[in-house]
């Protein structure tokens, strides 16, 4: 089983003003495979509160994937790309644009995400899109594959041991 925390971010949820349903829907479709859900935690959309949190888990060394859930927009206040990648130690391109292409089946507006993927201390990050929807599209499209590069990232330390219902 992977590790894995669910980090939403929004400012508006990190307040109690708006209710998380994305981070929730990807917590069910990991669990339909080899992940173990540690926490869904929800923190502003502060560029270094997303740092914060992102070297925290990562330096803990007990967690294999993070997935970030919003701030990949064009706002003023989306950072979730910019302290992503400013925390790796190496970038994982084929992974949003993975997400990106099958994304843009549903909408053209797939090309205005601004998502980023990377590796920090053995540790993989991906940012998802904020709403359900697309979160749900945007995770479906990498999800059959990460294992696989989890496996080699964690030299099979958390390969599973079963293959994932579909």
């Amino acid at each position: 089983m992977y590790k894995t925390l669910i980090l939403t971010i929004s400012d508006k949820g990190s307040r109690g003003e708006r209710i998380d349903t994305a981070g929730p829907a990807v917590k069910e479709m990991l669990e339909r495979h080899c992940f173990q859900v540690t926490a869904i935690n929800i923190i502003s959309d502060d560029p270094d509160q997303i740092k914060d949190a992102l070297i925290k888990a990562t330096d803990s060394s007990e967690i294999d994937l993070i997935l970030t859930v919003g701030g990949t927009g064009f706002a003023p206040r989306d950072n979730t790309p910019e302290a992503t990648i400013a925390v790796c130690d190496r970038l994982v391109p084929g992974i949003p644009e993975a997400m990106r292409r099958e994304s843009s089946k549903y909408t053209q507006r797939a090309m205005l995400s601004r998502a980023a993927a990377g590796i920090r201390n053995n540790c993989l990050i991906v940012n998802l899109p904020g709403s359900e929807k697309a979160a749900r599209e945007n995770l479906s499209a990498v999800l059959d594959t990460l294992p696989h590069g989890l496996d080699m990232l964690l030299q099979n330390r958390g390969e599973c041991a079963t293959t994932p219902d579909h």
